[in-house]
């Protein structure tokens, strides 16, 4: 059975945040929190205190080569998370970590997908065993390590980097109907935005890409709330030793 694909997330967000890069320019009628506050300096404080959480919710919309990906996770800095992705428009895998015990649950239609090509009778037996039900893995394995790698939010906030940005101020916006300010970058062909938190804390609520060759919108929220992990039943276990 082949590997499911790894999602580079870590790519994603570098080439996304660190692509918004120079100086950017203020309305004179501007009001809010960031008024008077230029462009790259509302970026930088985005990140800085979005890189101070210790935990939050990612959710990611994307097109790739081999196929849309969507994921939506809760995951903290103690390592612990849950959620759910789907690859190809179809196959679901749900994961949930919690120390250093995973537990992914695929269903048919990611089983037979990841399985195409090999015998038919292997693919039935595989769907049969495994199909919907829970597998027990530890995350220091190699396989298993691609499947959690939006459980790394070190690694993930790690990109959100504070330097010189370009970024452009384009007015108010709202992001699951919370006030949000909008700056956006271009290069090329693509077009980059991102939304950050007009009130309260000035959190990135959602960095997005459009006009190149794997458009995404990834939307974060629920920051700092805690991640809480259920093991699943004992009975929806499958003992893959035997």
């Amino acid at each position: 059975m082949r590997l499911i694909t790894r999602i580079s997330v870590n790519t994603l967000c570098a080439m996304t945040l660190l692509g918004l890069a120079a100086c950017g320019t203020d309305s004179p009628r501007e009001t809010g929190p960031f008024a008077g506050v230029s462009g790259p300096e509302v970026v930088n404080k985005a990140i800085k205190r979005t890189n101070g959480v210790e935990s939050l919710r990612i959710g990611l919309d994307m097109t790739t080569s081999d196929g849309p990906v969507k994921a939506d996770f809760a995951t903290s800095l103690g390592g612990d998370c849950t959620g759910t992705m789907t690859m190809g428009g179809t196959g679901t895998m749900e994961v949930r970590k919690t120390g250093d015990t995973v537990y992914t649950k695929l269903d048919e239609a990611l089983l037979r997908e990841q399985s195409e090509g090999e015998p038919k009778a292997d693919v039935d037996a595989a769907v049969k065993l495994i199909a919907g039900r829970w597998m027990e893995s530890k995350a220091s394995e190699p396989e298993t390590k691609d499947t959690i790698e939006f459980c790394d939010l070190k690694g993930l906030l790690a990109e959100f980097e504070e330097g010189d940005s370009a970024a452009r101020k384009k007015g108010p916006t709202t992001v699951a109907g919370k006030p949000a300010l909008r700056l956006t970058e271009k290069e090329g062909k693509e077009t980059f935005t991102i939304d950050v938190a007009a009130e309260g804390d000035p959190y990135i609520l959602r960095v997005a890409s459009r006009g190149g060759e794997e458009p995404m919108t990834m939307n974060l929220s629920e920051f700092d709330e805690p991640v809480v992990v259920e093991k699943p039943a004992a009975k929806d276990i499958v003992d893959l030793e035997r």
